[in-house]
């Protein structure tokens, strides 16, 4: 068969076979307007919950004017070339350093971007002897990585820590026979429940096993522990953690990442991981504006204290009325529904064209049937008053969504 006749057949895939209804609305929409917790969508001023912009720092000032005077003075283009042969700046190494002083790390490698980052550290750190053990809902960016190893890799039952010892007990035999190592890889908050990966009780599993820990703390940079230094120090496991992994693309409200462990394995990094070796360097606007970004985290902790008075606010206010928001500890708030697509896809419409609310919402085939998850994501920038308005549209859509109100033809609501 042709390829785009099997591509055409396809119908899209599993959430593409969507789009001649969604597209525009449910997924690829367009909000515009300065990022914050006011946006417009199609026209229309809307309360918007569905940003990863935690400490509210994608429209600060400061952040703002560094970004602005990183641009004039450097240009989009500087530097030119891979880190390794044109792209290096004393500009890379000073963030690189100040990152790792602040997640309590020897040493930093800044990468371009968080997902091809993810993927290309697993792939660095792996020969085809070692047996990488992942957290069954790790992020795609971890699957992807394991997709290139050529070794064995098994999953463990999501924070399950009796299913990862069993799974370390065979990974043992399996690296004995191969004579490779053990790779352990987990979330620090996982981004769809906003549960904290178990990273203390993994890191005591190292006094009964031989294996390496890889985290990636997405989510966790600059929300959770003490001034916002992740979730191996709310923990206070960080040297335990052999391998830590974070983003700019959330608390950061930036693009880019950076990975951080020993000085000596760092090194190794900068010399081996092919994401970068072949990729242009982070560009020199990107680097001035997160040096601002880091010191406003570090100097203003009024901003980690809002994200949570919010945080807790809107939790427990969703918690009293009755609505199931899983087992979440961080920022990250599911609220789980039952109803078929047409009845999600009616609600979504309901809350975002009645009520001027808009926020993401997740359906099969990422939940099984008859299932749906809204996800909001509280800021720094949100208000009291925001928090208490959602949650009585959440009251109203609840009524409707129980009384059959939304059980209709779904609307084909693309452009």
């Amino acid at each position: 068969m042709d390829i785009f006749e099997r591509l055409q057949k396809d119908a899209g895939g599993p959430i593409g076979m969507y789009q001649k209804r969604s597209h525009g609305y449910f997924s690829f929409p367009k909000l515009e307007g300065e990022i914050g917790p006011r946006m417009k969508f199609r026209g229309k001023e809307v309360l918007n919950w569905s940003l990863n912009n935690y400490l509210g720092l994608a429209n600060h000032p400061e952040v703002r004017k560094a970004d602005a005077e990183g641009a004039a003075q450097f240009g989009m283009a500087a530097p030119m070339g891979a880190r390794m042969m044109s792209g290096q700046t004393k500009y890379h190494e000073q963030l690189e350093r100040e990152l790792a002083a602040f997640v309590g790390k020897e040493d930093a490698f800044l990468l371009n971007y968080g997902y091809q980052g993810m993927i290309s550290i697993i792939d660095c750190l792996l020969s085809r002897k070692d047996v990488v053990v992942y957290d069954a809902e790790a992020h795609a960016c971890i699957i992807d990585g394991i997709r290139l190893h050529r070794g064995e890799s098994m999953k463990f039952h999501h924070n399950n820590m009796e299913h990862l010892r069993n799974r370390l007990d065979r990974a043992t035999k399996l690296a004995a026979e191969s004579g490779g190592g053990i790779l352990v890889i987990t979330e620090g908050v996982f981004g769809m429940k906003g549960d904290l990966g178990k990273l203390d009780e993994i890191v005591a599993l190292k006094k009964e096993y031989n294996f390496r820990l890889l985290v990636d703390d997405a989510h966790g940079f600059g929300t959770m522990g003490p001034e916002g230094k992740g979730t191996a120090a709310h923990f206070n496991v960080t040297d335990g953690v052999d391998v830590l992994f974070n983003t700019f693309a959330k608390s950061m409200a930036g693009i880019g990442a950076f990975v951080s462990s020993h000085k000596w394995l760092v090194d190794y990094l900068r010399y081996n991981m092919r994401s970068q070796t072949y990729a242009k360097s982070l560009p020199m606007p990107m680097v001035m504006g997160a040096f601002k970004r880091l010191e406003l985290i570090k100097t203003q902790p009024e901003h980690l204290k809002k994200l949570w008075t919010i945080t807790n606010a809107l939790q427990n206010g969703l918690r009293e009325r009755g609505f199931d928001i899983g087992v979440t500890q961080s920022p990250v708030t599911p609220v789980y529904l039952k109803g078929d697509i047409p009845e999600a896809t009616n609600l979504v419409v309901d809350l975002r064209e009645n009520h001027n609310l808009f926020c993401s919402i997740v359906v099969y085939p990422v939940v099984p049937l008859g299932e749906m998850i809204l996800r909001i994501i509280p800021t720094a920038a949100h208000t009291l008053e925001d928090v208490e308005y959602t949650l009585q549209c959440f009251d109203s859509i609840r009524g409707k969504l129980l009384a059959g109100e939304y059980k209709k033809e779904m609307p084909n609501m693309a452009d």
